[in-house]
């Protein structure tokens, strides 16, 4: 029954939808999805209507008068509301997905470069004195044993670099 009442009143509310979607703004395929909505929510808890030609018409001017309301009431920004550095979230992502290798790969490190390259890092900006301090070596050995581990983590990355460009 209600299979029929559906297959019966496709072609009435793509024609009420049509004439309209114009007139309050809206696409008719939008104000044919909200009929439809508005139609199963109803037999969900009460029977069909009794005059389904009559209802969906009723319908279909209800949701476009809905529509123009919301249309009026909404106003677009004036500019956007979100801070736009340029960088779109892919980009956010990308860079946050590299953030992350890199710290991997640091970890992976030998010796004592994990926790040197991680000072070096760290948001804090620390200085030479600081790092030698924590790291407990001596302030004029940190350049050199900086260097061993930046090409530890070079070595380490490259095929990581490599297999990542070849792809494309």
């Amino acid at each position: 029954m209600k299979h029929d009442m559906l297959t019966t009143l496709r072609p009435l509310l793509a024609a009420e939808a049509s004439a309209e979607a114009h007139a309050s703004g809206t696409e008719a395929v939008d104000l044919e999805q909200a009929v439809w909505l508005r139609l199963l929510e109803r037999l969900a808890v009460d029977a069909p209507p009794s005059d389904p030609q009559g209802w969906l018409r009723r319908a279909v001017r209800s949701e476009a008068r809905r529509t123009r309301r919301r249309a009026r009431r909404e106003r677009p920004y004036a500019t956007e509301p979100v801070a736009d550095d340029g960088r779109d979230p892919e980009q956010l992502a990308l860079g946050a997905a590299r953030h992350r290798a890199l710290r991997d790969a640091v970890r992976r490190l030998p010796g004592r470069c994990p926790r040197l390259l991680e000072a070096l890092l760290a948001p804090e900006d620390l200085t030479y004195r600081e790092i030698a301090g924590e790291l407990g070596i001596s302030q004029g050995s940190l350049g050199p044993e900086r260097s061993k581990c930046l090409g530890c983590l070079r070595r380490l990355l490259a095929p990581e670099v490599a297999a990542r460009g070849a792809r494309g």
